[in-house]
Formats: C-alpha cells, structure tokens, sequence
C-alpha cells in the first residue's frame, strides 16, 4: 500500500472510529504529517481530553499513552506500538522512589511527567520541562526529591536555593550531544543562537543561547529575528520548524540526535491499530487516581 493510500485509509479510519490522531513532536514526519494533533507529551493528552472522541490513537512512547489514559480513563487510548518505550522513564522504579523517600523522610517528590504512572502515583506533584521551575518555586518546601531526568533537575537547581536530591536518570538521546560538537557548531556558524533542550548534559546546556522545552523552541525560532538555528533536541522537530519557518535554517546538532523509540512508529503501525483496535493502553484506578492528583497539582501551575 502506498504512503498516499495508507494516508486516506487512516483518516477514513479515524473517522469510523471517532478517533484523534496524537503525533507527538519527535514522531515521523509523514507520521506528524497526518496528525490532528501535533505537540509534547503532556500538552496532546490534555487536548484529547477535551475532545469528544471516544478512541485516542497515540503516537508517541508508552508513558504518553498511559498520561492520555489518566486524564481521559472514559476513552480507549491505542498505542500503535506497544513496544515504544523510554529509556529514562524505565530508569526510575516505585522501589527505587520509595526507597529515596525512606532516605528523605517528608521530603516531596517532583517527578517528570516521562515517567511511568505508577511512578507519578509515587509522587507528590509532576512537572514538565516547561514548568519545572514553576512547580519547584510553588513549593514550601526547601529541599524535594527530584525524579527520574538528573539533566533537567541540575538545569531547574540553578535557579532556585532549594536542596535537590536527584534520581540518576537521562535520556540517552539527548546524552549523545556532546559540548565539543556544539562549540565547533557555533564556531562554524556565528550567526546561529544555539537552541537546546534541558534534559542535555549540563555542558551543553551551558552553551546555549536559549534553553526550553520542544514547545518552547517553536515559539523561540518563530520570533527570533535570526535566519539560522543550531538545535539540540531530537531530530524530530525540524518537521515543523521548517514548516512554520520556511525562509530560517535549522541545523541539527549532531546525527546521533534520533530517538530509535520515537521512530518505530509507522504510518502502517498506526493504520492496524485503527483496523484491529489494539494495542490499549489503560491504566488500573488503584494507579491512575494518585496518579491523576501528582498531574491535577501540575496543571494548576501556569506553563511557559
């Protein structure tokens, strides 16, 4: 079947189903392409929320899928490829959390929103990228444990006095970025802010002109008055950057940038989970309910 067919049958499907299409922003383009809706992990499940679809197709890793089904447990959430997982959402475990918070008695935990629902049911409150330090600063606390991302963690303690303990977590992705290959970038291109997001190793991130989320980024090089960008997030993103900046430039940082998790997801993928309806993504309430109240406490603190 080709690309074109595969395009008009999904979206034949979608509707058949009452179903959005998630893509988030590191997906395949002709994968972004199609999407109703494009944009970062959390922001897509809280736009399918809001939908009145009754399936929600999913194209993105499977904390995403599970965050759509905490917000929305009334819909069934399909995620085409159960086997799209995330490395650093795996590098924390409910054990291991439990185990800091018996380390840190009374100490609140700040879990990143790539994490599993079992570990946000473990969490006091969770945080994006975006408003990590939002959700830190609305904190009475002096000191929070801080999970599972240690980049961003070490970003977010830069700009507040508060005690950080940090879970040893990364993303392997965004850790193949290395300072020696930026600093080349910038002398090879003087002209072009260098663009990078926070779950970078901190040595990058000090090289950056402007740090945020993926989000964040769109918004940044939309009004820049720069012709040129060097970016340092997954090679996903360009997509759109290039679409909504037709006469800019966008220079990857490095190849190695390519999340092998958010490439497996195929427009044939996506087509046999709206055929066969399945794979479902659905998390248990005794999870979803404390998991709902570390995301609810979030959503109250404006993003950026």
């Amino acid at each position: 079947m080709s690309q074109e067919t595969l395009k008009s049958d999904i979206k034949s499907l979608l509707r058949k189903r009452n179903a959005v299409l998630l893509a988030h922003n590191y997906m395949r383009d002709e994968v972004q392409e199609i999407a109703d809706i494009t944009g970062d992990s959390l922001a897509l499940s809280m736009e399918a929320a809001k939908t009145d679809a009754d399936v929600i197709v999913f194209c993105g890793v499977h904390f995403m899928a599970e965050s759509a089904s905490i917000l929305a447990p009334e819909k069934t959430v399909l995620l085409p490829r159960l086997d799209a997982g995330c490395p650093m959402a795996d590098m924390v475990t409910v054990e291991g959390l439990k185990e800091l918070k018996a380390r840190y008695p009374g100490v609140p935990v700040v879990t990143y929103v790539n994490s599993s629902a079992a570990v946000k049911a473990e969490s006091d409150i969770c945080c994006t990228s975006a408003n990590a330090l939002k959700v830190v600063q609305s904190m009475s606390e002096n000191e929070i444990i801080f999970a599972p991302d240690k980049n961003l963690g070490s970003y977010v303690a830069r700009f507040t006095d508060k005690k950080f303990h940090l879970w040893e977590g990364y993303c392997p992705t965004h850790e193949r970025l290395r300072p020696e290959v930026v600093v080349e970038l910038k002398d090879q291109h003087p002209d072009a802010p260098f663009v990078c997001h926070p779950e970078c190793n901190p040595a990058v991130v000090a090289l950056a002109d402007h740090v945020c989320s993926t989000t964040g980024m769109y918004d940044y090089c939309k009004k820049s008055s720069a012709k040129r960008f060097i970016i340092g997030t997954e090679a996903g993103i360009l997509w759109r950057l290039k679409r909504e900046n037709p006469d800019k430039e966008f220079i990857l940082a490095s190849p190695a940038l390519i999340c092998p998790n958010m490439k497996l997801t195929s427009l044939e993928d996506v087509h046999e989970a709206l055929v066969n309806m399945r794979p479902v993504v659905k998390v248990p309430e005794e999870t979803r309910v404390p998991a709902k109240r570390a995301l609810d406490r979030m959503l109250a603190i404006p993003r950026d």
